[in-house]
């Protein structure tokens, strides 16, 4: 199990669209996905679980990913939160 802490920084928050980035990446990978936010831990493979977050710019989560491929996972999810979701 890994984990990383990240911070939202596209000016919308993690709404729909980074959401269905964030969820159609992580299930490209066998490993399990979880957020944790605020106390809560939500399925990262799951759209309604990440949108229940509510997450906006500047809030802070933990990634955990857990599994046979969860360092290549990782990279990849990490990734889309370095470039907040493609829209710098």
């Amino acid at each position: 199990m890994i984990t990383r802490k990240v911070t939202i920084q596209n000016e919308a928050g993690l709404h729909a669209r980074p959401s269905s980035e964030l969820v159609k990446t992580a299930t490209m990978f066998e490993s399990d996905f979880f957020i944790e936010m605020y106390g809560y831990r939500v399925n990262g493979k799951s759209i309604l679980g990440i949108m229940t977050l509510a997450a906006e710019k500047g809030a802070e989560m933990e990634l955990i990913v857990d599994g046979p491929d969860e360092e290549d996972a990782m990279e990849a999810i990490s990734k889309l939160f370095n470039e907040s979701f493609g829209n710098e």
